[in-house]
């Protein structure tokens, strides 16, 4: 077909035209308005392929696109980049050329022109979607015959663009509104979370301050007053055994420090401390345990907070797997995933989740509630036991 058999005569165009209203009528998203709207831009004027681009954010433009699907309409892209960026910035009102391939308009370095040269996009007609004397965007049609358009082909697609600049700018003006939308409710979600998680550490640490209370009062008070005894009573003092019992004394008031301050962390680093700790957790039980750190000490590279935080996820992770799971094998893995991140890895072979009563549920509370605050990801799945993922965001590291 000739460029001069293309031309439709101005009725029959009128026509179509006509129809596109109805076409468009009812149609909310910008992709199925371009498809609706398709048999009709190919009456007027063949293609290959036919898009709209349109501005999105400062510098930047979003394509849709039928006929061929490309790059442009999967990502988007920089103005600066775009073969049509002479009409975006207003420099011209038309763009019109019988190949693209070789011109360069659209194929100038650092061109976004890849579509063109791999699907042989030769003839194309390029004109402005304006709105209230403003670009928008561009209506484009190209074909991978050479030479096919003229000005004739160029004012039907002029009249396209009339017709349908207000429909997609409108369109377009309401997908933005609603991505705003998503992205508030997003973000408030994220300051209710944070506002709630804040809330439950704060009850966790009273309770572990209780708790620290308690222990202290029933056990080392305990322990200090007999001692005391022993030492004011009539009766001689078994040196030895006052001195088995300060020792026990310290002992359990280090441990009461390590928990609430990790002392070992500092000292040792990460993986030892929860090695440290995961011993303390099984005690004198058959469970085998492990330590597997593939990342070459990388939490010690987190800032303190971040580190502390992944250390009390692991620790309280180990205690309810200890404790409450009746676990004969535990292992915490240190590694990366896929993507670099910084991942560690509790799992054991206990009676998982499902069968434990509201204690395991309530330490499982408060690592959601951690993991929230460091702005990690946390997976608990029971599969043949429990296995506790937390994942720290990327470029966690480098900042200790």
């Amino acid at each position: 077909m000739t460029a001069a058999q293309m031309a439709a005569d101005p009725p029959a165009r009128g026509d179509v035209i006509l129809r596109l209203g109805a076409q468009l009528a009812g149609v909310v998203e910008i992709r199925s308005a371009l498809s609706a709207v398709a048999p009709q831009i190919a009456e007027i004027v063949s293609y290959t392929h036919a898009d709209i681009c349109l501005h999105d954010s400062p510098g930047w433009v979003v394509s849709y696109e039928v006929g061929i699907e490309t790059r442009w309409s999967r990502k988007r892209t920089r103005v600066q980049y775009s073969p049509v960026r002479e009409l975006l910035t207003g420099r011209t009102d038309l763009m019109l050329t019988a190949n693209a391939m070789t011109d360069p308009r659209y194929t100038y370095p650092g061109a976004c022109c890849e579509p063109i040269l791999n699907h042989r996009l030769r003839s194309r007609i390029n004109v402005p979607m304006v709105v209230m004397g403003r670009v928008i965007g561009t209506l484009n049609v190209s074909h991978n015959i050479e030479g096919l358009y003229g000005m004739a082909q160029v004012e039907a697609v002029r009249e396209l663009s009339q017709v349908l600049s207000p429909h997609f700018h409108a369109l377009h003006a309401a997908e933005k509104a609603q991505q705003a939308a998503r992205a508030r409710a997003r973000a408030q979600e994220q300051a209710d979370g944070l506002r709630r998680g804040a809330l439950e550490l704060t009850q966790a640490l009273e309770q572990e301050r209780q708790r620290i209370g308690m222990d202290l009062h029933d056990q080392t008070l305990a322990d200090l007053t007999r001692i005391l005894r022993d030492l004011t009573s009539e009766a001689p003092l078994d040196r030895d055994l006052l001195a088995e019992r300060v020792t026990d004394t310290i002992d359990d008031l280090r441990r009461l420090i390590d928990m609430a301050v990790p002392t070992l962390l500092d000292l040792f680093g990460f993986a030892h401390a929860v090695r440290v700790h995961l011993e303390r957790a099984v005690g004198s039980d058959p469970v085998t345990i492990d330590v597997e750190d593939a990342t070459e000490g990388a939490p010690d590279r987190l800032n303190p907070t971040a580190r502390t935080a992944l250390y009390r996820i692991a620790q309280e992770a180990i205690n309810n797997a200890a404790r409450h799971a009746r676990a004969t094998h535990i292992v915490v893995s240190i590694i990366r995933d896929a993507a670099a991140r910084l991942r560690v890895i509790i799992r054991d072979d206990g009676c998982g989740i499902g069968a434990d009563g509201g204690g395991r549920h309530s330490g499982l509370a408060h690592l959601r509630t951690r993991a929230h605050l460091v702005g990690a990801d946390l997976e608990i799945v029971a599969d043949g036991g429990t296995c506790v993922t937390v994942t720290l965001p990327a470029g966690a590291e480098g900042t200790a």
